[in-house]
This record gives structure tokens, C-alpha cells and sequence, in this order.
């Protein structure tokens, strides 16, 4: 008997050695993720979120996620279309001289049609040769044709029509309602008007995201911060290609949190307290509120000594919840794309399981026995 009644508290025992070696758990503990932050060659920067540093942290160089083009500085050209090379220009030749040397007796006007300008922005005119009338207005190419004209017929008049051509016209190539090609009406034609003759943006597009290309370079701009300031509203150019698309910036959510998925951008910036507002917030006695933590990698040139970056590539900002300081500090941090926000998991709810452990063997023990 005296061997039966130390079974209870063996059996206890026993469990709770399984219990401390194998507790199954569905997130990890901060203290394990952070384990080597002191140690001399760790390989990652440990940064507080915190009132003190948000200002060094926010003047950071960017991370390794994806990039956002730039976009392209505002400037007004004149309020009529400049000629260039792919146009075609037609000229009616008044002459009202007798003996007229291009036209036919008894005829005033004779018309020339169809002269395509060339690629090096000249034009070929019978009786003048070449004239240069690339990057020139209707009215400037007309009066310097006129002008070359009079020389040998000083009685002459000139009118002329210009139909654009490839380069004096623009492309909507998606995202629009109306993908086309539209010729410019002018050289102050700005890019917030053609997305409205375009039929305006696609309603399905998350955070729709501006990209111009011109010259093979491609810039962009959120929408919703083009439309809000004029200055950013280019004046489009002939031979630009605008299509407009869905933000494609995303971060990661894992842990204790409300949802363990990809989380798109769907505004231009992110606070890590958005952040959580997206995530579904911290799981009710799984997570804990003091070790929310943000992984982040850098790229090696970011990597700093001096603190205006990171002193390793890869970087775990940490988040107290329970604090003033840390809300508030949530509300300004911002998260860049491919973060990963993790909810780790709260010690006590380890604790609470191994004491439940520790009851339900003794109860099982003292039935056994």
C-alpha cells in the first residue's frame, strides 16, 4: 500500500516532464525568437517600437519589398498640338497673281496633300524642299511655310491641316474603361483628362495604382494622390502609355492573430495599428499582447553602423500593446511590403495548459489507485 500511494504524485510527475519537453503549441513564444539578440554574432537588429526611436526608424532606407516607381515632375506645354514626326500635313496654295508659277491658268488654289513629316521632324514641300516643322504649333508650321513661300510667290496664302499622327497621340492599354488610342488636343493635355475621356478607372481595382510609361521608363503614382494634388497632374506627351492597376504590395500576417494570411495594400500607407485592424487583432488568450512582433529584411546597402539604417540585414521591430507609448507608437510605424507581422503566443496560456495537466493527473491518479 505504501508504493500505491506514491502513484499519484509519480504519475503527476511524469506528465509534467512530458508536458515541459512536448507542449504542443500553434505559435511561437517571443522569448524564443529573440533568444540570441545579445549574443555578439547575432544576425539580426532587435528594434523597440517605441516614442524615441520612430523618427531614427522612420528615416530608414526602404526594404527589399516591392518597389513603387517614381513618378515624374509636372509641367505645362502650350495650349495647341506641336507637330511631330509621323504626322501628316495637307497645304491649300492660294495664288492670285497672274502667271502663277504652280498653278494652272484660270486656277487660284492649288493643293498638295498627304506630305507625312519624317522621322527627323522635317517635311518635304514642292518648290521649298525640306522644312524643319518638328515640335512646331498649326500656326508656327503654317507661317513659316508661308513665309519660305512668298519668296517666289509674293502674293501667296497658306492654309494648312494637320492630322496627328503615332507620336501625336497617346495609349490606354488597361485598367480604364476604354482602352484605345487617343490623339492629343494639345500639349497641355494632362493625364487626369484622358483617364476621364478614357471612361474612367476599372471600380474592381484595389488601390489603383497610376503607371505611365514614356520613353521606356515607367513611372507611378497612386490614383487617389494624383487626383488629390494638381501639381502631380502631367501633361501628357505623344508616344506615352498609360494603363492603371491594382496595387500589388502585400504583407503577412501569422500567429495569434485574427487571420494567418496575405494581406493586401489597400491604401498608400499602412500603420502597423492598421495593420492589426486588417489582421482580425490578437486572439483572446492566445496571444500576447507585449510580443507583437514585424520581421523585415533590408538590403546590404541599407545596412548601417551609424544608425541611419539597420545594423543587420534582417530586423525585428517589437510592439508592446499593454503600454500608452507602444499604441501610440503602433499608430505611426509604418509597414513597408512583404512584412511579416507576427502575434506570438502568450506564456501563460503554456502555463495554464501544464496546470490543467497537472490536475488532470492527479484526479486520474487517484482513481487508479
Amino acid at each position: 500500500m505504501p508504493a500505491l500511494s506514491k502513484l499519484p504524485l509519480l504519475f503527476s510527475a511524469a506528465l509534467l516532464v512530458l508536458a515541459a519537453c512536448a507542449l504542443p503549441r500553434n505559435v511561437a513564444i517571443e522569448s524564443e525568437i529573440l533568444a540570441t539578440q545579445d549574443d555578439a554574432d547575432r544576425d539580426i537588429a532587435v528594434v523597440p517600437v517605441t516614442k524615441e526611436n520612430l523618427d531614427k526608424v522612420s528615416s530608414w532606407p526602404a526594404s527589399g519589398g516591392v518597389s513603387q516607381p517614381g513618378w515624374i515632375d509636372s509641367g505645362r506645354g502650350p495650349d495647341t498640338g506641336a507637330i511631330s514626326a509621323g504626322d501628316v500635313i495637307s497645304l491649300s496654295i492660294w495664288d492670285s497673281g497672274e502667271n502663277s508659277l504652280i498653278a494652272a491658268p484660270g486656277q487660284k488654289a492649288v493643293q498638295i496633300v498627304n506630305l507625312p513629316v519624317a522621322p527627323d521632324g522635317s517635311v518635304f514641300v514642292p518648290y521649298l524642299g525640306d522644312i524643319a516643322v518638328n515640335g512646331l504649333t498649326h500656326d508656327q508650321a503654317r507661317e513659316l511655310v508661308q513665309t519660305q513661300m512668298e519668296s517666289i510667290l509674293p502674293s501667296v496664302q497658306v492654309l494648312m491641316e494637320v492630322k496627328q499622327g503615332r507620336r501625336n497621340s497617346v495609349d490606354v492599354v488597361g485598367g480604364l474603361a476604354r482602352v484605345a488610342s487617343y490623339p492629343l488636343p494639345d500639349r497641355n493635355f494632362a493625364l487626369s483628362s484622358l483617364i476621364s475621356v478614357a471612361g474612367g478607372v476599372d471600380p474592381a481595382l484595389r488601390n489603383p495604382q497610376v503607371r505611365l510609361v514614356r520613353n521606356g521608363q515607367t513611372y507611378g503614382i497612386a490614383l487617389e494622390r494624383l487626383l488629390s494634388d494638381a501639381a502631380l497632374d502631367v501633361s501628357l506627351r505623344g508616344g506615352d502609355s498609360l494603363r492603371v492597376e491594382s496595387d500589388k504590395r502585400y504583407f503577412l500576417s501569422l500567429g495569434a492573430a485574427g487571420k494567418q494570411s496575405v494581406q493586401n495594400f489597400d491604401r498608400e500607407q499602412i500603420s502597423a495599428m492598421d495593420a492589426f485592424s486588417m489582421i482580425g487583432g490578437l486572439v483572446d488568450a492566445e496571444a500576447n499582447p507585449k510580443g507583437v512582433l514585424i520581421l523585415r529584411e533590408y538590403p546590404a546597402k541599407a545596412v548601417r553602423s551609424d544608425g541611419r539604417g539597420p545594423d543587420r540585414a534582417r530586423a525585428v521591430f517589437t510592439l508592446d500593446l499593454t503600454t500608452a507609448d507602444g499604441l501610440f507608437s503602433a499608430r505611426k510605424f509604418q509597414i513597408q511590403p512583404k512584412d511579416l507581422v507576427l502575434v506570438t503566443g502568450s506564456p501563460v496560456k503554456g502555463l495554464r495548459t501544464i496546470l490543467g495537466l497537472f490536475s488532470s493527473s492527479l484526479s486520474i491518479a487517484k482513481q487508479v489507485q
